[in-house]
């Protein structure tokens, strides 16, 4: 969901550097030394996740697994998510410098969101029960970031609008894989390393 160079108005552009520059800010106060490999770790699966992608408009389809980072690193997902696009731009010219700071928003937000509302749903209960909610977080990311992506077009100019639609859309399917996959990433990782998921008051999943 990488949105180009050139696509958004300045306001918009600018909006997002602004707004991205908080969230970074924000997840690198509540990185601990601890949660630094986990930080890393998928950082890494956002640039391999999203390295293959198919053009659509002045976007893109690919993987993202940022709900699974929102779950695991909670507002830390900002910082992890931003180096994942910032190391995109630079060796493959995904996206672009000028909206870096949006496609941070766009990505890096609903994961918090969804960590914030379902981040102790998936450390409590049993490994499958934090499945299904993990899945069912992972789907809800990438509707929030193509919510998102499908605004910022919309807000910078109507003839962006049948874009808009078309991304959303697009990414109906790209929801159900990415619910998928980060419902067994939870089960797998509920079952050898539950102190992945702490609750964002800081209680370790039990």
């Amino acid at each position: 969901m990488h949105i180009v160079d050139g696509a958004l108005s300045n306001p918009v552009v600018i909006g997002g550097a602004i707004a991205a520059v908080g969230g970074v800010a924000m997840g690198l106060r509540s990185l601990t030394l601890e949660r630094i490999p986990a930080t890393g770790m998928l950082s890494a699966s956002f640039f391999v996740a999203s390295l293959i992608h198919v053009p659509i408009g002045p976007s893109s389809v690919h993987l993202i697994l940022n709900g699974l980072a929102g779950l695991v690193l909670g507002w830390a997902a900002f910082p992890a998510l931003f180096v994942g696009l910032l190391l995109q731009t630079v060796f493959f010219g995904f996206g672009g410098l000028t909206v870096l700071g949006v496609n941070t928003v766009n990505i890096a937000l609903p994961a918090v969101l969804v960590g914030l509302v379902l981040g102790r749903l998936v450390a409590r209960g049993s490994p499958l029960s934090g499945a299904i909610w993990g899945g069912i977080g992972g789907a809800l990311a990438i509707a929030g970031t193509t919510a998102m992506v499908a605004l910022s077009l919309a807000l910078s100019g109507d003839e962006f609008l049948p874009a808009a639609r078309l991304v959303f859309l697009a990414h109906l399917p790209v929801m159900v894989i990415e619910g998928l996959l980060t419902g067994c990433a939870v089960l797998l990782a509920r079952k050898v390393k539950p102190e992945l998921f702490t609750t964002f008051n800081g209680a370790a999943a039990r």
